[in-house]
């Protein structure tokens, strides 16, 4: 469910965000940047269904360890 907001703001960094984020998308991009400061409580939970994930955390065992075979490779 979404709830509206009403925020007050610099004339200047209005006009910023219309002009690079775009008229209609104000919304949503400071949503995106916001979201993660305030639902914090989340990323644990988050982080613990992505480890019970067998495949993606299989995937990403062997991306590392493919980084690491790189490192070895490298002259110090």
């Amino acid at each position: 469910m979404q709830k509206k907001l009403t925020i007050t703001i610099d004339e200047d960094v209005y006009q910023g965000l219309y002009t690079v984020v775009g008229p209609r998308r104000i919304s949503r991009f400071i949503e995106e940047l916001v979201r993660p400061h305030v639902l914090a409580k989340d990323l644990d939970s988050a982080y613990a269904a992505m480890a019970q994930e067998e495949e993606r955390e299989a995937e990403a065992l062997a991306w590392a360890e493919a980084l690491l075979g790189d490192v070895d490779d490298e002259a110090w």
